[in-house]
Protein backbone atom coordinates (compact mmCIF):
# COMPACT_ATOMS: atom_id res chain seq x y z
CA UNK A 1 0.00 0.00 0.00
CA UNK A 2 1.07 3.38 -1.14
CA UNK A 3 1.94 5.22 2.45
CA UNK A 4 -0.36 8.03 1.18
CA UNK A 5 0.06 9.36 4.86
CA UNK A 6 3.52 9.88 4.94
CA UNK A 7 3.72 11.52 1.20
CA UNK A 8 0.57 13.62 1.07
CA UNK A 9 1.55 17.23 0.14
CA UNK A 10 4.19 18.77 -1.89
CA UNK A 11 7.42 16.15 -2.91
CA UNK A 12 10.21 16.72 -0.52
CA UNK A 13 8.09 17.87 2.51
CA UNK A 14 7.13 15.95 5.24
CA UNK A 15 3.38 16.43 5.86
CA UNK A 16 3.98 17.70 9.36
CA UNK A 17 7.28 19.83 9.69
CA UNK A 18 7.02 19.40 13.91
CA UNK A 19 6.44 15.49 14.44
CA UNK A 20 6.99 16.30 17.91
CA UNK A 21 4.92 18.69 19.14
CA UNK A 22 2.15 16.51 16.98
CA UNK A 23 2.85 13.59 19.02
CA UNK A 24 2.39 15.62 22.23
CA UNK A 25 -0.83 17.53 20.57
CA UNK A 26 -2.05 13.86 20.15
CA UNK A 27 -1.43 12.37 23.63
CA UNK A 28 -2.54 15.48 25.47
CA UNK A 29 -5.86 15.01 23.40
CA UNK A 30 -6.05 11.17 24.64
CA UNK A 31 -4.92 12.28 28.20
CA UNK A 32 -7.61 14.93 28.89
CA UNK A 33 -10.55 12.78 26.79
CA UNK A 34 -10.01 9.69 29.18
CA UNK A 35 -9.26 12.52 32.37
CA UNK A 36 -12.41 13.79 31.72
CA UNK A 37 -13.76 10.56 33.21
CA UNK A 38 -11.37 9.17 35.47
CA UNK A 39 -11.00 12.64 37.64
CA UNK A 40 -14.93 12.66 38.42
CA UNK A 41 -14.53 9.10 40.43
CA UNK A 42 -13.26 11.20 43.70
CA UNK A 43 -15.87 14.05 43.23
CA UNK A 44 -18.63 11.70 42.80
CA UNK A 45 -18.81 11.26 47.26
CA UNK A 46 -19.51 15.34 46.94
CA UNK A 47 -22.41 15.13 44.68
CA UNK A 48 -25.23 13.76 46.97
CA UNK A 49 -24.09 16.72 48.96
CA UNK A 50 -24.44 19.38 46.21
CA UNK A 51 -27.59 17.64 44.63
CA UNK A 52 -29.45 16.93 47.89
CA UNK A 53 -32.90 14.87 46.69
CA UNK A 54 -31.03 12.34 43.92
CA UNK A 55 -30.35 9.40 44.38
CA UNK A 56 -26.82 7.50 44.65
CA UNK A 57 -27.60 5.62 41.53
CA UNK A 58 -29.18 8.61 39.40
CA UNK A 59 -25.54 10.20 40.26
CA UNK A 60 -24.03 7.41 38.64
CA UNK A 61 -25.59 8.61 35.18
CA UNK A 62 -22.49 11.51 35.71
CA UNK A 63 -20.23 8.71 35.28
CA UNK A 64 -22.53 6.56 33.06
CA UNK A 65 -23.46 9.32 30.39
CA UNK A 66 -20.09 10.39 29.80
CA UNK A 67 -18.91 6.51 29.23
CA UNK A 68 -22.31 5.62 27.01
CA UNK A 69 -21.84 8.58 24.50
CA UNK A 70 -18.14 8.50 23.95
CA UNK A 71 -18.51 4.57 23.10
CA UNK A 72 -21.33 4.87 20.90
CA UNK A 73 -19.95 7.32 19.40
CA UNK A 74 -16.27 6.85 18.89
CA UNK A 75 -17.27 4.93 15.63
CA UNK A 76 -19.06 7.10 13.54
CA UNK A 77 -17.89 10.48 14.55
CA UNK A 78 -14.30 9.44 13.78
CA UNK A 79 -15.80 9.04 9.94
CA UNK A 80 -17.12 12.55 10.02
CA UNK A 81 -12.92 13.43 9.54
CA UNK A 82 -14.12 12.41 5.79
CA UNK A 83 -16.28 15.47 5.85
CA UNK A 84 -14.79 17.86 7.48
CA UNK A 85 -11.29 16.96 7.45
CA UNK A 86 -9.31 15.72 10.38
CA UNK A 87 -7.62 18.86 11.71
CA UNK A 88 -11.14 20.51 12.02
CA UNK A 89 -12.22 17.61 13.63
CA UNK A 90 -9.83 17.82 16.08
CA UNK A 91 -10.09 21.55 16.61
CA UNK A 92 -13.98 21.09 16.50
CA UNK A 93 -13.68 18.28 19.57
CA UNK A 94 -11.11 19.66 22.05
CA UNK A 95 -13.51 23.48 21.46
CA UNK A 96 -16.53 21.36 22.19
CA UNK A 97 -15.09 19.26 25.43
CA UNK A 98 -13.18 22.49 26.64
CA UNK A 99 -16.79 24.41 26.55
CA UNK A 100 -18.82 20.80 27.88
CA UNK A 101 -16.40 21.26 30.90
CA UNK A 102 -17.03 24.72 31.95
CA UNK A 103 -21.02 24.02 31.59
CA UNK A 104 -20.65 21.40 33.67
CA UNK A 105 -19.11 22.88 36.96
CA UNK A 106 -21.58 25.65 36.23
CA UNK A 107 -24.48 23.17 36.30
CA UNK A 108 -27.24 24.25 38.82
CA UNK A 109 -28.95 20.63 38.77
CA UNK A 110 -28.04 16.89 38.45
CA UNK A 111 -30.39 16.30 35.37
CA UNK A 112 -28.19 19.67 33.38
CA UNK A 113 -24.98 17.96 34.97
CA UNK A 114 -25.51 14.92 33.38
CA UNK A 115 -26.50 16.10 30.12
CA UNK A 116 -23.45 18.23 29.95
CA UNK A 117 -21.70 15.17 30.98
CA UNK A 118 -23.11 13.40 27.91
CA UNK A 119 -22.30 16.73 25.81
CA UNK A 120 -18.30 16.10 26.92
CA UNK A 121 -18.46 12.39 25.95
CA UNK A 122 -19.80 13.26 22.78
CA UNK A 123 -16.86 15.77 22.19
CA UNK A 124 -14.29 13.29 23.79
CA UNK A 125 -15.49 10.71 20.76
CA UNK A 126 -14.32 13.36 18.40
CA UNK A 127 -10.93 14.18 20.19
CA UNK A 128 -9.89 10.03 19.85
CA UNK A 129 -9.95 9.78 16.21
CA UNK A 130 -9.10 13.25 15.37
CA UNK A 131 -6.11 12.84 17.63
CA UNK A 132 -4.90 9.04 16.22
CA UNK A 133 -5.46 10.22 12.51
CA UNK A 134 -3.25 13.65 13.14
CA UNK A 135 -0.98 11.10 14.73
CA UNK A 136 -0.38 8.69 11.86
CA UNK A 137 -0.05 11.45 9.59
CA UNK A 138 2.84 12.49 11.29
CA UNK A 139 5.24 9.56 11.26
CA UNK A 140 6.27 6.92 8.51
CA UNK A 141 5.01 3.71 8.61
CA UNK A 142 7.70 1.92 10.67
CA UNK A 143 7.72 4.81 13.66
CA UNK A 144 3.49 4.88 14.37
CA UNK A 145 3.98 1.56 16.51
CA UNK A 146 5.91 3.21 18.42
CA UNK A 147 3.68 6.25 18.55
CA UNK A 148 0.70 4.71 18.92
CA UNK A 149 2.22 3.05 22.32
CA UNK A 150 3.01 6.29 23.52
CA UNK A 151 -0.40 7.47 22.46
CA UNK A 152 -2.36 4.42 24.27
CA UNK A 153 -0.29 5.11 27.34
CA UNK A 154 -1.70 8.34 27.32
CA UNK A 155 -5.06 7.72 28.35
CA UNK A 156 -3.71 4.78 30.54
CA UNK A 157 -2.08 7.37 32.00
CA UNK A 158 -4.75 9.45 32.90
CA UNK A 159 -6.96 6.64 34.18
CA UNK A 160 -4.49 5.82 36.84
CA UNK A 161 -3.67 9.71 37.54
CA UNK A 162 -7.47 10.62 37.61
CA UNK A 163 -8.71 10.11 41.44
CA UNK A 164 -5.13 11.74 43.07
CA UNK A 165 -5.83 14.91 40.66
CA UNK A 166 -9.55 14.69 41.74
CA UNK A 167 -8.57 14.60 45.10
CA UNK A 168 -6.42 17.75 44.77
CA UNK A 169 -8.67 19.47 42.78
CA UNK A 170 -11.82 18.70 45.32
CA UNK A 171 -9.71 19.67 48.38
CA UNK A 172 -8.74 23.01 46.62
CA UNK A 173 -11.92 24.12 44.79
CA UNK A 174 -15.07 21.76 45.38
CA UNK A 175 -16.58 19.01 43.20
CA UNK A 176 -16.73 21.87 40.44
CA UNK A 177 -12.71 21.30 40.27
CA UNK A 178 -13.00 18.12 38.24
CA UNK A 179 -14.36 19.97 35.47
CA UNK A 180 -13.11 22.96 35.55
CA UNK A 181 -9.44 21.46 35.23
CA UNK A 182 -10.33 20.85 31.39
CA UNK A 183 -10.56 24.12 30.82
CA UNK A 184 -7.29 25.50 30.57
CA UNK A 185 -6.07 21.92 29.54
CA UNK A 186 -8.12 22.37 26.94
CA UNK A 187 -7.35 26.02 25.70
CA UNK A 188 -3.55 25.10 25.72
CA UNK A 189 -4.56 21.93 23.55
CA UNK A 190 -6.24 24.27 21.25
CA UNK A 191 -3.64 26.68 21.47
CA UNK A 192 -0.53 24.45 20.48
CA UNK A 193 -2.77 22.95 17.47
CA UNK A 194 -3.57 25.60 15.85
CA UNK A 195 -0.46 26.52 15.35
CA UNK A 196 1.42 22.93 14.66
CA UNK A 197 -1.27 20.84 12.78
CA UNK A 198 -1.56 22.53 9.29
CA UNK A 199 -4.92 21.99 7.03
CA UNK A 200 -5.04 18.93 5.15
CA UNK A 201 -6.47 17.95 1.62
CA UNK A 202 -9.37 16.55 2.37
CA UNK A 203 -11.61 14.07 -0.16
CA UNK A 204 -15.61 13.81 0.66
CA UNK A 205 -16.41 10.37 2.20
CA UNK A 206 -19.57 8.61 3.07
CA UNK A 207 -22.02 9.65 6.09
CA UNK A 208 -21.27 7.55 9.09
CA UNK A 209 -24.47 5.61 10.37
CA UNK A 210 -26.12 8.04 12.34
CA UNK A 211 -28.90 5.33 12.57
CA UNK A 212 -26.23 2.96 13.48
CA UNK A 213 -24.69 5.14 16.37
CA UNK A 214 -27.96 6.38 17.89
CA UNK A 215 -28.83 2.28 18.13
CA UNK A 216 -25.30 1.73 20.20
CA UNK A 217 -25.81 4.38 22.42
CA UNK A 218 -29.54 3.72 23.30
CA UNK A 219 -28.41 0.03 23.46
CA UNK A 220 -25.75 0.11 25.75
CA UNK A 221 -27.76 3.26 27.72
CA UNK A 222 -30.44 0.91 28.29
CA UNK A 223 -28.85 -2.21 29.34
CA UNK A 224 -27.02 0.44 31.93
CA UNK A 225 -30.39 1.87 32.22
CA UNK A 226 -31.61 -2.07 33.84
CA UNK A 227 -28.95 -1.91 35.71
CA UNK A 228 -28.89 1.32 37.72
CA UNK A 229 -32.55 1.79 38.25
CA UNK A 230 -33.59 -2.63 38.94
CA UNK A 231 -33.34 -2.21 42.22
CA UNK A 232 -35.91 0.73 42.37
CA UNK A 233 -38.30 -0.70 40.06
CA UNK A 234 -37.71 -4.22 40.69
CA UNK A 235 -36.23 -6.97 39.03
CA UNK A 236 -39.40 -8.55 37.50
CA UNK A 237 -41.01 -5.35 36.76
CA UNK A 238 -42.32 -4.32 33.33
CA UNK A 239 -39.60 -0.98 33.16
CA UNK A 240 -36.78 -3.30 33.90
CA UNK A 241 -37.54 -5.74 31.37
CA UNK A 242 -38.48 -3.76 28.77
CA UNK A 243 -35.50 -0.94 29.14
CA UNK A 244 -33.16 -4.38 29.40
CA UNK A 245 -35.27 -6.24 26.48
CA UNK A 246 -35.09 -2.92 24.75
CA UNK A 247 -31.54 -1.98 25.16
CA UNK A 248 -30.85 -5.77 23.79
CA UNK A 249 -32.83 -4.90 20.78
CA UNK A 250 -31.12 -1.67 19.84
CA UNK A 251 -27.58 -3.75 20.30
CA UNK A 252 -28.68 -6.32 17.91
CA UNK A 253 -29.88 -3.77 15.94
CA UNK A 254 -26.87 -1.55 15.69
CA UNK A 255 -24.73 -4.87 14.82
CA UNK A 256 -27.17 -5.78 12.17
CA UNK A 257 -26.56 -2.70 10.66
CA UNK A 258 -22.80 -2.41 10.73
CA UNK A 259 -22.63 -5.73 8.49
CA UNK A 260 -24.64 -3.60 5.64
CA UNK A 261 -23.77 0.14 6.15
CA UNK A 262 -20.88 1.59 4.25
CA UNK A 263 -19.58 3.78 7.08
CA UNK A 264 -20.74 1.21 10.09
CA UNK A 265 -21.32 2.21 13.99
CA UNK A 266 -18.69 -0.82 14.57
CA UNK A 267 -16.48 -2.38 12.02
CA UNK A 268 -17.26 -5.95 12.99
CA UNK A 269 -14.95 -7.05 9.81
CA UNK A 270 -12.08 -6.81 12.28
CA UNK A 271 -12.86 -8.79 14.35
CA UNK A 272 -12.49 -12.40 12.15
CA UNK A 273 -8.97 -12.13 13.28
CA UNK A 274 -9.41 -14.04 16.42
CA UNK A 275 -6.34 -12.26 18.58
CA UNK A 276 -8.13 -8.64 17.90
CA UNK A 277 -11.76 -10.85 18.82
CA UNK A 278 -9.94 -11.76 22.28
CA UNK A 279 -8.50 -8.37 22.65
CA UNK A 280 -12.07 -6.58 22.79
CA UNK A 281 -13.65 -9.20 24.40
CA UNK A 282 -10.51 -8.79 27.55
CA UNK A 283 -11.26 -4.87 27.16
CA UNK A 284 -15.21 -5.13 27.91
CA UNK A 285 -14.35 -7.63 30.67
CA UNK A 286 -11.39 -5.78 32.46
CA UNK A 287 -12.96 -2.37 31.66
CA UNK A 288 -15.97 -3.50 34.04
CA UNK A 289 -13.58 -4.41 36.53
CA UNK A 290 -11.79 -1.78 36.55
CA UNK A 291 -14.09 0.74 36.34
CA UNK A 292 -16.30 -0.50 38.94
CA UNK A 293 -13.92 -0.38 41.38
CA UNK A 294 -12.75 3.09 40.57
CA UNK A 295 -15.90 4.10 41.20
CA UNK A 296 -16.24 2.34 44.14
CA UNK A 297 -12.56 2.52 46.05
CA UNK A 298 -12.52 6.43 46.74
CA UNK A 299 -16.60 6.15 47.50
CA UNK A 300 -15.21 3.50 50.31
CA UNK A 301 -12.77 5.78 51.72
CA UNK A 302 -14.89 8.67 51.90
CA UNK A 303 -18.22 6.88 53.21
CA UNK A 304 -16.53 3.94 55.55
CA UNK A 305 -13.52 5.41 56.72
CA UNK A 306 -14.93 9.21 56.24
CA UNK A 307 -11.68 10.46 54.49
CA UNK A 308 -11.38 13.44 52.94
CA UNK A 309 -11.68 13.69 49.35
CA UNK A 310 -7.60 15.00 49.12
CA UNK A 311 -7.06 12.75 51.60
CA UNK A 312 -9.40 9.44 49.54
CA UNK A 313 -7.03 10.61 46.12
CA UNK A 314 -3.79 10.39 48.18
CA UNK A 315 -5.01 6.62 49.17
CA UNK A 316 -5.02 5.94 45.74
CA UNK A 317 -1.88 7.89 44.51
CA UNK A 318 1.09 4.95 44.89
CA UNK A 319 -1.11 2.89 43.42
CA UNK A 320 -1.29 5.15 40.66
CA UNK A 321 2.40 6.06 39.85
CA UNK A 322 3.14 2.24 39.47
CA UNK A 323 0.36 2.23 36.97
CA UNK A 324 1.81 4.69 35.11
CA UNK A 325 5.67 2.94 35.64
CA UNK A 326 4.21 -0.48 34.47
CA UNK A 327 2.29 0.95 31.48
CA UNK A 328 6.04 2.83 30.02
CA UNK A 329 7.54 -1.05 30.93
CA UNK A 330 4.48 -3.21 28.93
CA UNK A 331 5.19 -0.65 25.85
CA UNK A 332 8.63 -2.29 25.65
CA UNK A 333 7.35 -5.37 26.04
CA UNK A 334 8.29 -8.19 23.28
CA UNK A 335 5.21 -9.19 21.02
CA UNK A 336 5.53 -12.68 22.39
CA UNK A 337 5.35 -12.03 25.60
CA UNK A 338 2.11 -9.71 25.59
CA UNK A 339 -0.45 -12.67 26.68
CA UNK A 340 1.43 -13.68 29.82
CA UNK A 341 1.48 -9.53 30.63
CA UNK A 342 -2.29 -8.92 29.92
CA UNK A 343 -3.09 -12.81 32.03
CA UNK A 344 -0.93 -11.37 34.77
CA UNK A 345 -2.12 -8.14 34.87
CA UNK A 346 -5.76 -8.98 35.05
CA UNK A 347 -5.04 -11.34 37.76
CA UNK A 348 -3.08 -8.92 40.16
CA UNK A 349 -5.81 -6.65 39.98
CA UNK A 350 -8.29 -9.51 40.59
CA UNK A 351 -5.80 -10.01 43.71
CA UNK A 352 -6.21 -6.64 44.56
CA UNK A 353 -10.01 -6.59 44.03
CA UNK A 354 -10.39 -10.04 46.17
CA UNK A 355 -7.69 -8.76 49.58
CA UNK A 356 -10.02 -6.11 49.26
CA UNK A 357 -13.57 -7.80 49.36
CA UNK A 358 -12.16 -10.23 52.23
CA UNK A 359 -9.96 -8.38 54.26
CA UNK A 360 -11.60 -4.09 54.16
CA UNK A 361 -13.06 -3.33 57.67
CA UNK A 362 -14.97 -0.73 59.09
CA UNK A 363 -11.81 1.05 61.08
CA UNK A 364 -8.95 2.40 58.51
CA UNK A 365 -6.59 -0.09 58.14
CA UNK A 366 -4.35 1.56 55.15
CA UNK A 367 -0.81 0.52 55.49
CA UNK A 368 -1.77 -3.35 55.85
CA UNK A 369 -4.33 -4.06 53.70
CA UNK A 370 -5.27 -1.03 51.38
CA UNK A 371 -1.84 -0.08 49.81
CA UNK A 372 -0.37 -3.38 49.53
CA UNK A 373 -3.31 -4.14 47.37
CA UNK A 374 -3.39 -1.10 45.74
CA UNK A 375 -0.07 -1.26 44.56
CA UNK A 376 -0.44 -4.89 43.18
CA UNK A 377 -3.47 -3.29 41.01
CA UNK A 378 -1.70 -0.52 40.35
CA UNK A 379 1.23 -2.62 38.64
CA UNK A 380 -2.02 -4.76 36.85
CA UNK A 381 -4.14 -1.72 34.79
CA UNK A 382 -0.37 -0.46 33.65
CA UNK A 383 0.27 -3.66 32.73
CA UNK A 384 -3.23 -4.43 30.91
CA UNK A 385 -4.21 -1.14 29.56
CA UNK A 386 -0.76 -0.61 27.49
CA UNK A 387 -0.42 -4.34 26.83
CA UNK A 388 -3.74 -4.97 25.06
CA UNK A 389 -4.22 -1.72 23.02
CA UNK A 390 -0.81 -2.60 21.36
CA UNK A 391 -2.15 -6.08 20.98
CA UNK A 392 -5.47 -5.07 19.47
CA UNK A 393 -3.58 -2.80 16.79
CA UNK A 394 -0.82 -5.20 15.99
CA UNK A 395 -3.03 -8.22 15.43
CA UNK A 396 -4.51 -6.22 11.73
CA UNK A 397 -2.43 -5.36 8.96
CA UNK A 398 -0.60 -1.70 9.57
CA UNK A 399 -3.18 -0.16 7.51
CA UNK A 400 -5.97 -0.95 10.02
CA UNK A 401 -4.06 -0.11 13.07
CA UNK A 402 -6.34 3.25 13.17
CA UNK A 403 -9.38 1.60 12.80
CA UNK A 404 -8.66 -1.13 15.05
CA UNK A 405 -7.75 1.22 17.94
CA UNK A 406 -10.88 2.45 18.10
CA UNK A 407 -12.59 -0.65 17.87
CA UNK A 408 -11.04 -1.24 20.97
CA UNK A 409 -11.59 2.04 22.83
CA UNK A 410 -14.94 1.03 22.01
CA UNK A 411 -14.61 -2.50 23.64
CA UNK A 412 -13.49 -0.35 26.84
CA UNK A 413 -15.65 2.28 26.89
CA UNK A 414 -18.50 -0.10 26.68
CA UNK A 415 -17.13 -1.87 29.52
CA UNK A 416 -16.65 1.15 31.90
CA UNK A 417 -20.39 1.60 31.22
CA UNK A 418 -21.64 -1.44 32.53
CA UNK A 419 -19.11 -1.29 35.08
CA UNK A 420 -20.36 1.74 36.53
CA UNK A 421 -24.26 0.52 35.90
CA UNK A 422 -22.89 -2.66 37.58
CA UNK A 423 -22.01 -0.47 41.29
CA UNK A 424 -25.16 1.53 40.74
CA UNK A 425 -26.86 -1.84 40.89
CA UNK A 426 -24.97 -3.81 43.21
CA UNK A 427 -25.00 -0.66 46.09
CA UNK A 428 -28.41 0.02 45.44
CA UNK A 429 -29.85 -3.59 45.75
CA UNK A 430 -27.88 -4.01 49.07
CA UNK A 431 -29.13 -0.94 50.81
CA UNK A 432 -27.03 1.64 50.09
CA UNK A 433 -23.02 2.69 49.73
CA UNK A 434 -22.31 0.25 53.29
CA UNK A 435 -19.34 -1.64 54.03
CA UNK A 436 -21.08 -5.19 52.96
CA UNK A 437 -21.82 -3.28 49.97
CA UNK A 438 -18.57 -2.58 49.11
CA UNK A 439 -17.45 -5.47 49.63
CA UNK A 440 -19.68 -7.29 46.98
CA UNK A 441 -18.37 -5.07 44.63
CA UNK A 442 -15.29 -5.68 45.19
CA UNK A 443 -16.07 -8.77 44.58
CA UNK A 444 -17.42 -8.35 41.77
CA UNK A 445 -14.76 -6.84 40.43
CA UNK A 446 -12.36 -9.63 41.28
CA UNK A 447 -14.78 -12.04 39.03
CA UNK A 448 -14.50 -10.23 36.14
CA UNK A 449 -10.91 -9.22 36.19
CA UNK A 450 -10.33 -13.08 36.69
CA UNK A 451 -12.62 -13.77 33.71
CA UNK A 452 -10.89 -11.63 31.73
CA UNK A 453 -7.91 -12.74 32.41
CA UNK A 454 -9.25 -16.72 31.64
CA UNK A 455 -10.71 -14.75 28.00
CA UNK A 456 -6.65 -13.74 27.43
CA UNK A 457 -5.22 -16.63 27.43
CA UNK A 458 -6.51 -16.84 23.78
CA UNK A 459 -4.65 -13.76 22.73
CA UNK A 460 -2.20 -15.76 19.98
CA UNK A 461 -2.62 -15.68 16.38
CA UNK A 462 -3.19 -19.02 14.84
CA UNK A 463 -0.78 -19.18 12.15
CA UNK A 464 -1.89 -17.10 9.00
CA UNK A 465 -4.67 -15.54 11.12
CA UNK A 466 -4.07 -12.14 11.03
CA UNK A 467 -4.39 -11.98 6.88
CA UNK A 468 -8.48 -13.17 7.02
CA UNK A 469 -9.17 -9.69 7.61
CA UNK A 470 -9.57 -7.99 4.30
CA UNK A 471 -6.87 -5.38 3.96
CA UNK A 472 -8.04 -2.08 3.63
CA UNK A 473 -7.86 -0.97 -0.30
CA UNK A 474 -5.79 2.49 -1.08
CA UNK A 475 -7.42 5.11 0.21
CA UNK A 476 -7.12 8.79 0.34
CA UNK A 477 -5.27 11.02 3.36
CA UNK A 478 -8.66 11.71 4.46
CA UNK A 479 -10.39 8.51 4.64
CA UNK A 480 -7.23 7.11 6.34
CA UNK A 481 -7.48 9.50 9.20
CA UNK A 482 -11.20 9.24 9.12
CA UNK A 483 -10.65 5.35 10.10
CA UNK A 484 -9.13 6.54 13.31
CA UNK A 485 -11.09 5.88 15.69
Amino acid sequence: MTDRLATAGPPGRPLYARPGLTLLTSCGAAFIAFLGVSVVYIAFPELPKAFPGSSLASLSWVVSGYTVVFAAALAPVGKMADVVGVRTLFLVSVTGFTAASLLCALAPTAELLIAFCALQGLFAAGMIPSSLGLLLASRPPQQRPKAIGLWGASSSAAAAVGPPLGGFLVHSFDWSGVFLVNVPLGAALLVTAWRVLPKVRTERGGIPDLIGMMALMLGVGGLVAGLTKGSDWGWGSAAFLGTTLGGALLLALAVLRSRRHRVPALELTLLRTRKFAVANATFVLFGAAMYCWLLAAPLFTTEIWHYTPLSAGLALTPGAVLSVAASVLAGRMPRKHQRAVVVAGTLMVAVQCGIWAVALRSQPDYFVVWLPANLIGGVGIGAVMTTLSSAAAGALPPQRFAAGSGLAMTSRQVGAALGTGAFAALTAALGGPGLGSFREVFLVCTVLSALAGVVALWLKDPAGQTAAVPAAPEKPLSEVQGESR
